[in-house]
């Protein structure tokens, strides 16, 4: 039997795999590129849903590490999206939701890191949800940088290698100040989390669909809470 609404439990955190946006374009003879467009029409739509129905933190996967292996019209493209996203961020502070960049930000364009301080900048006393934007990330990288950042307060002797903790590390993730994933999307029919967000999806359900990312709807968002709703989170308890 399905739930109440009223008893309907969304999870604090969920984090998206935005997978098959080339799949998608191929599909209709179009560029990847154009596949990513569409895809970008859609973050926005599902970003704005999930803060209506009170998903506190939402974290999606716009571009990995391992992306700037793809053909060099398609990642420029990508980054010039992202721009018309940047230009575009003002409606998203209308709409309360603060807006957070979680990556190797220093690597990208100057101009897109200006943008995206700009855009940080404008939402950063929102207090409706927090939207992060996993942009040139990659789970390990990050578990990297964390461990060398208390490795050189270590150095420098500011804190014992025995004092550390896993709490101590989490402030030094990209994430910084999110809650643990509750709720792992990843669209397009493949069964793998991508190196994304290792740490804090520990204890995560994961929900898997065939669902091309262009194609992704209200609905399917709403199928995957519905799923989450049946799951018993023990989380290591009986």
């Amino acid at each position: 039997m399905a739930k109440k609404e009223s008893e309907r439990r969304i999870p604090e955190h969920i984090g998206i795999i935005m997978d098959g946006n080339g799949r998608w374009a191929k599909k209709r003879a179009m560029p990847r590129v154009a596949g990513h467009t569409y895809g970008a029409s859609v973050f926005k739509k599902i970003s704005r849903y999930a803060n209506q129905i009170g998903v506190k933190f939402l974290t999606v996967y716009a571009f990995s590490t391992e992306n700037w292996k793809r053909p060099e019209d398609e990642v420029g493209g990508i980054m010039n999206l992202l721009r018309r996203y940047l230009k575009d961020a003002e409606k998203f502070k209308a709409e309360n939701i603060k807006v957070v960049f979680v990556g190797d930000i220093p690597a990208l364009p100057d101009d897109i890191q200006e943008m995206i301080r700009h855009n940080e900048e404008l939402s950063a006393d929102c207090t409706g949800m927090q939207l992060n934007i996993a942009f040139n990330y990659g789970g390990r990288e990050e578990i990297l940088h964390a461990a060398r950042a208390l490795a050189a307060k270590a150095v420098k002797g500011e804190i014992s290698p025995n004092d550390i903790t896993g709490e101590m590390l989490e402030n030094y993730l990209y994430t910084q100040g999110s809650p643990d994933v509750d709720l792992l999307i990843r669209t397009s029919g493949e069964y793998r989390t991508s190196n994304y967000l290792i740490w804090q999806s520990t204890y995560a359900e994961l929900w898997f669909t065939d669902v091309l990312w262009p194609d992704f709807k209200k609905k399917h968002l709403d199928n995957a809470i519905d799923e989450y709703n049946k799951r018993d989170r023990r989380l290591g308890g009986v």
